[in-house]
């Protein structure tokens, strides 16, 4: 049971970071990484000590492996795409935290699987369409403002464009394989272009300007929803959500509980923050093992009996509620609910 965290991934204030790097553990004798023999060592921060915007290096200072199948050049102020036509094998290409300005010279690089460009200076997304195998783009923290050259990528399995300044969902809806999509900390408003994307199992909408659950219907595999830091004020549009197992609806403008009838996977709910009087709505939810309701408008301790069906919940958070300036706040807690284990940030001792 891990403690909660703030908005989450990471994710991340606001969303929960359900990535898992895919930057593998070092393979035996380092067979399949690049030889890198210079990479700026002494290079930690952007900006040198004078406080000087960094100056671009040239990438012939960096000694490539052209057997290499995983190539790592993370925060090495690299400010073009190029001479990495000796790259042979290459299936995994990590240039996060670097100076690119746009993405090119990439036509030789077929075998690629996964392409890391976060926090870079990237525009606009080009030049991609001959990576037919690419499975994992990540654009997060670059300067986007529309979401577009995705066409020929068909194999794409997961997408993350967080902390961009998109403000519509466009151009991904023939990304048939597409099973994860991030596009946290945007300018969205609408959701809407994604309810043909039948496989994917998570979605991160978290720190836009949405104000209304819609469009969902057609994710019915849908596994992670996450819309916290938006401008909803009601819970509506999730019935076909049927496989749902984790919800976060943290820091919006909810009221009631409400529009779970079809969602009885529901492992997690995170409706934190919110303006919510009552807890009702939730006992078919047999499932749950975290309900994390903190910074609410509880009052009444006899709310907590909409939880008793949940015969594995472990964590709940009340903290920020009225009821929890009840001086026996934590054991009227445990007698309401024996099998929790957490309450808010502290464990339960026995």
């Amino acid at each position: 049971m891990a403690e909660k965290g703030g908005e989450q991934q990471q994710q991340q204030p606001m969303e929960i970071d359900r990535r898992v790097e895919s930057e593998e553990s070092g393979d035996e004798d380092g067979q399949n990484k690049g030889v890198i023999e210079e990479v700026f060592q002494n290079i930690r921060v952007r900006g040198n000590a004078s406080g000087e915007p960094d100056t671009p290096v040239d990438i012939e200072t960096v000694i490539l492996d052209p057997e290499a199948e995983d190539v790592d050049l993370n925060h090495c102020r690299i400010g073009k795409i190029e001479g990495f036509e000796v790259l042979k094998k290459v299936e995994v290409l990590c240039l996060r935290q670097n100076l690119i300005k746009m993405i090119e010279n990439l036509d030789h690089l077929t075998t690629l699987r996964e392409l890391d460009l976060y926090d870079n200076q990237i525009k606009v997304i080009e030049n991609l369409q001959v990576l037919k195998d690419l499975e994992i783009l990540d654009l997060s923290f670059n300067i986007l403002r529309k979401v577009d050259g995705l066409e020929g990528l068909t194999k794409l399995k997961k997408l993350f464009l967080l902390n961009n300044k998109i403000t519509k969902m466009e151009n991904i809806g023939h990304l048939e394989q597409l099973d994860l999509l991030e596009l946290g900390s945007n300018r969205i408003r609408v959701i809407e272009n994604i309810d043909i994307l039948k496989k994917m199992t998570s979605l991160f909408l978290g720190k836009n300007k949405i104000t209304k659950l819609q469009n969902l219907d057609g994710l019915t595999n849908l596994t992670v929803l996450s819309i916290q830091s938006n401008r909803l004020t009601k819970i509506e549009g999730m019935q076909s959500l049927v496989n749902l197992q984790e919800l976060y609806l943290s820091h919006n403008g909810i009221e009631v509980i409400e529009g779970l009838e079809n969602n009885k996977k529901l492992t997690t709910v995170d409706i934190a923050n919110n303006r919510i009087k009552k807890i009702e709505n939730i006992s078919h939810l047999t499932e749950l093992q975290e309900f994390w309701m903190n910074d609410n408008l509880i009052e009444q301790w006899s709310d907590l009996d909409e939880l008793k069906n949940a015969k594995n919940l472990q964590t709940v958070y009340f903290e920020g509620n009225p009821l929890q300036k009840d001086p026996q706040y934590r054991r009227k807690v445990m007698l309401s609910l024996p099998s929790i284990r957490q309450i808010d940030a502290t464990f339960i001792r026995f």
